[in-house]
């Protein structure tokens, strides 16, 4: 830990990368690229003459001939830096409020029930997992749906990662979310948590344009950091000083779930292992188990990933030596790119007796802004980072088509709302995206309900070859 606050540990850098990008972490490991991680960028400040141009960019505080550091008029680092805080203070006071608010009123008005004897029809229950554990040591549960035909959806629910003990110390607020700082996974189940696990996207309920509304589902929360394989009891020091533990406990977690869920529909005729964000990493690592020990007799599988693309040199460490995994899981990784790794496995296994969708968004906000804590140890994206987060989705669908060019691909490219962030969306499947028009004339729900009743194919392929630019519209199709 640099004096500043910043972090400093061996370099984390993988995959191919840009001259600018290599540029910044070119000097790892010297005294002067000590220096440069450890300082905080200085806040700049456009000098205009008197009739207003331009006449250059100076470092707030540099002296000038008008009011520089120290100045009664608010000018300098120490007054720009104390505004900064107020206001991240003043964004994360707010967030940690919308979350609490949102949260009650779920838990009071929204939050599913615990299902008790058989369940019915097109209603969501909670079942809690008596040997599952959340990544702070809290209690942990899954979802489940009946529908009124013999097709089920394994679902593994995304949540972020943590990798090394600093992103461990950061789990996920929403303050932190509001104020821009640091916030890599979730570490529990609070009743926030229900919004982004059902009756959105793919997990709505009584839509028409819904090709899964009359499915069973069985959607295997995540709470723990780890891409539901961990099986570790993880010691780190939190950022208040104390220390703490973070539960890897995702394989754990999964076992016992699909036991309780496939409990309800143990022999469906077509089935879907599909996942977003963190669980769409997730899905080439547990098809294995999940067709071996749960479902050996379904012939008709489909498996999607939505959103799972980070590239990390590390990944083979992590997974051995962090979060502790079995060795079916780390021993495979052999690239910077995980989901890559877990694919070709599979394809190893499976060949093309199951039938293999990967989705993304070409500039991803929120996967931009793990690439670039993982390139530079700066959390948060900016347009040179979703640049080489782009060029790394190229390649990762090369990769993929490699492995077996049945390998159906669906892009969007949904402007991000956060504007001020720039880049596209982070995963469609359980948004109303999913029923959003892309340049093809299909949306994701269209596109995957196809795919599961065998007609596989490619949508938007053109924005791996058009700089991916986002649409300035979304239609919804509902």
């Amino acid at each position: 830990m640099c004096a500043n606050g910043s972090r400093w540990y061996d370099s984390d850098i993988t995959g191919a990368k840009t001259d600018s990008v290599a540029e910044k972490i070119q000097d790892a490991g010297t005294d002067a690229g000590y220096r440069n991680r450890c300082r905080i960028p200085e806040p700049r400040q456009v000098v205009r003459d008197m009739s207003g141009k331009k006449k250059k960019t100076r470092i707030i505080g540099e002296k000038t001939s008008f009011a520089g550091a120290g100045s009664p008029y608010g000018h300098g680092p120490d007054a720009y830096n104390d505004r900064r805080e107020r206001g991240r203070n003043t964004m994360g006071r707010l967030g940690d409020l919308a979350e609490s608010v949102i949260g009650a009123e779920i838990e009071k008005r929204f939050e599913s029930p615990v299902l008790e004897g058989e369940p019915e029809v097109d209603v969501w229950y909670r079942i809690p997992i008596a040997g599952g554990k959340s990544g702070d040591g809290s209690e942990y549960h899954i979802y489940i749906k009946k529908g009124s035909v013999n097709c089920t959806c394994v679902f593994l629910s995304g949540g972020g990662v943590a990798w090394n003990e600093y992103t461990a110390a950061r789990p996920v607020t929403g303050g932190k979310v509001a104020a821009g700082l640091p916030n890599y996974y979730w570490n529990n189940l609070r009743p926030f948590t229900q919004i982004m696990n059902i009756n959105t996207g793919i997990t709505e309920i009584g839509n028409q344009h819904n090709p899964f509304n009359d499915w069973n589902f069985i959607v295997i929360t995540y709470a723990t950091g780890d891409f539901h394989v961990g099986r570790n009891d993880f010691h780190y020091t939190a950022e208040d000083g104390t220390e703490q533990i973070l539960y890897f406990h995702g394989y754990e977690n999964f076992t016992e779930g699909m036991k309780a869920g496939t409990a309800f529909f143990p022999s469906p005729e077509k089935l879907l292992i599909a996942g977003d964000s963190a669980g769409a990493f997730a899905v080439p690592a547990l098809t294995t188990p999940i067709l071996e020990d749960y479902y050996p007799e379904c012939t008709d599988v489909t498996v999607f990933s939505d959103s799972g693309q980070l590239n990390y040199k590390n990944w083979r460490r992590t997974a051995k030596e962090v979060w502790k995994t079995d060795p079916v899981f780390w021993e495979p990784l052999s690239s910077g790119n995980i989901t890559v790794d877990w694919y070709r496995q599979l394809h190893r296994i499976w060949g093309d007796r199951i039938r293999y969708l990967y989705a993304g968004s070409p500039r991803d906000y929120l996967l931009s802004s793990y690439l670039n804590d993982v390139l530079t140890h700066q959390y948060g994206t900016n347009a040179e980072v979703q640049e080489e987060y782009y060029r790394e989705m190229q390649r990762m669908i090369r990769s993929l088509k490699e492995i077996t060019p049945k390998f159906g691909m669906f892009l969007y490219n949904f402007r991000n709302l956060r504007w001020f962030l720039g880049g596209t969306v982070h995963t469609t499947v359980r948004h109303k995206r999913f029923y959003f028009l892309t340049r093809s004339g299909k949306t994701m729900a269209d596109w995957l309900g196809d795919a599961v009743n065998g007609e596989v194919y490619d949508c938007n392929m053109e924005l791996m070859s058009d700089g991916g630019d986002s649409e300035g519209f979304m239609q919804d199709r509902r």
